[in-house]
């Protein structure tokens, strides 16, 4: 299993109906297969997630944040992991919005050195 303790990640790409942009950085906490994250940045001015994580590193979350037009959304996200030759993380997600237009997408995320 990974260990998603105290990593940071930045987003790579985005679909573009997803508020979550470059600016934004994603601080993880594990405790036993349950992970936590607050993460804000960019038009996201507070966010924050729970995910299970399986023995496979696969992450299984559910996120709601506030944007920068006041608005609460909440989504649904399935994360896949690649151990990166440096050892660093890359996430490969697929989400889906539960507020708003319920549309889905896809983005990446990259830990940070």
């Amino acid at each position: 299993m990974i260990d998603y303790n105290d990593r940071r990640f930045v987003p790579r790409s985005n679909s573009a109906n997803g508020e979550v942009s470059t600016e934004v950085v994603f601080h993880y906490k594990q405790t036993g297969n349950i992970v936590t994250c607050s993460y804000a940045g960019g038009r996201i001015l507070s966010g924050q997630l729970i995910a299970l994580v399986n023995s496979e590193g696969r992450l299984d979350m559910r996120y709601h944040q506030v944007n920068d037009r006041g608005e609460l959304m909440t989504g649904v996200c399935r994360s896949t992991p690649e151990v990166l030759p440096d050892g660093r993380v890359r996430m490969y997600e697929e989400w889906r919005w539960t507020s708003g237009d319920g549309s889905s997408g896809n983005s990446v995320l990259e830990e940070l050195p």
